[in-house]
């Protein structure tokens, strides 16, 4: 029977009572909610509600990245608490290498479990303790103590959010439909985008002699947990459906077992070369910035400039890459690493050329937003391709075992750049960047997800 719902959805995915859309329907493109692809029966009738829970959630926790910003707010804190200058080093690769080494761990923890949006909601409290602990010891402490308090916390905070980051993939995996997921995701980071440009605009325009008071920067924190906080309540609320529990068994042999995934599965193991290459378009921001300083002093108002610069650069162009990563997020990534690049290989040529641009703190404002365009596409392209490209069955084998590995690249590549940097933040911005092309090539030898 060919104009039967069961024949249409062969075809096109499952068919769930048709209802009128309102915001969804917007917001997604679709007439309804009907299409329901690599997502459970249970599911489809949520559709409208689940999107909307995984925008304000996305939203709130990505505001929430922008106001403690690991490469342009917390040194900033640091250097207000007269912390150490060695610490202000540390911060990155804590923030992101911790956040990642232990998932394929928790990936165990959370397969045993049919229903996994508590390990979410779990992590984003955790998230905002260790954030509003960090902002009583930007209150109570200064110099080295205060430093290593607020290196501890961030570890804290790196900690919550693999549990987070782990367990949210595999939900949305099981509550959002597969052409639907990169817009999502793209929505969200445009909206957040837009609300952190609103923030550094303020930073440039009235913070006024705020900027080297530690309480400044404690509200600022105090405000980004509160994002977490809310981003537990709206989470919680989502309607998720018991799943497979199989993958759940010993931590340790799982581990072991997993990491060979990344050695025998060809899709996985390409993936995860692409990935470890494209970490050239996250490790190259701070020799920017390095740059920048070296152009001209760096205040509150400068650092409002950065955070205006990447805010716009993920409000602009993220629903755009989010709806190109629905088509082909293995194409995203490509354009992602050929971009950032471009971008380097330019700002190296006129810094060794002495180009008379260099010295303007504007024209490494444009390189953020340029570099933040590229660094958009090729998260949103990683993040989407990581789920479409596994099944409901591998889907959080997959995003451990990638963000295991790429934990431990980090570290590599941190040493990396301290190397490089010796030669000067220039030849650092064209060694990353040249990574990222690499990362595009690597990106294109990828299966189609």
């Amino acid at each position: 029977m060919s104009g039967s719902p069961d024949a249409d959805g062969a075809a096109n995915g499952r068919v769930a009572g048709k209802k009128p859309m309102t915001v969804f329907g917007w917001l997604s493109g679709d007439e309804d909610a009907r299409v329901c692809k690599d997502i459970p029966e249970d599911a489809c009738d949520e559709q409208p509600r689940s999107f909307l829970i995984h925008l304000l959630t996305l939203t709130l926790t990505k505001v929430g990245d922008g106001l403690v910003d690991a490469k342009l707010v917390l040194p900033w804190l640091l250097s207000a608490l007269g912390a150490p200058p060695f610490l202000t080093a540390l911060l990155v690769p804590v923030r992101e290498s911790l956040s990642l080494l232990p998932q394929l761990f928790v990936a165990a923890a959370i397969r045993r479990m049919p229903r996994r949006k508590w390990f979410w909601v779990a992590g984003s409290v955790g998230q905002a303790a260790a954030l509003l602990l960090m902002a009583v010891a930007a209150l109570s402490f200064m110099g080295a103590l205060a430093g290593w308090t607020v290196v501890g916390l961030l570890a804290l905070f790196a900690l919550a959010r693999g549990i987070c980051s782990v367990s949210y993939k595999d939900v949305q995996g099981k509550t959002i439909a597969k052409t639907r997921r990169g817009t999502v995701s793209g929505y969200a980071s445009s909206a957040s985008g837009f609300i952190v440009v609103a923030f550094g605009a303020w930073l440039v325009f009235f913070a006024g002699g705020d900027d080297h008071r530690p309480a400044f920067f404690a509200a600022i924190i105090m405000a980004a947990a509160g994002m977490w906080l809310l981003a537990a309540v709206v989470f919680s609320r989502l309607a998720e459906f018991a799943g497979a529990t199989r993958g759940g068994g010993n931590a340790i042999v799982e581990a072991v077992a997993n990491l060979k995934l990344s050695f025998t599965d060809s899709v996985l193991r390409r993936f995860l070369i692409a990935r470890t290459l494209m970490l050239g378009t996250a490790l190259v921001t701070p020799f920017y910035v390095l740059l920048a300083r070296e152009a001209a002093s760096a205040d509150v108002s400068a650092l409002g400039l950065m955070v205006v610069a990447a805010g716009l650069a993920s409000a602009l162009s993220s629903m755009i890459w989010g709806r190109l990563a629905d088509r082909s997020s293995r194409l995203v990534m490509v354009a992602g690493g050929a971009l950032a690049c471009g971008l380097g290989v330019a700002t190296w040529l006129l810094v060794e050329t002495g180009a008379g641009m260099v010295s303007s703190l504007w024209f490494y404002g444009g390189a953020i937003f340029i570099l933040g365009i590229a660094h958009a596409g090729v998260r949103l392209g990683r993040s989407t391709y990581v789920v479409d490209a596994s099944t409901s069955e591998t889907r959080a084998t997959y995003v451990a075992v990638s963000n295991t590995v790429i934990g431990v690249m980090l570290l590599a590549g941190g040493i990396l750049g301290g190397i490089v940097q010796t030669a000067g933040p220039a030849a650092a911005v064209l060694a990353f960047s040249l990574m990222a092309g690499l990362a595009s090539i690597a990106s294109w030898a990828m299966k189609e997800a």
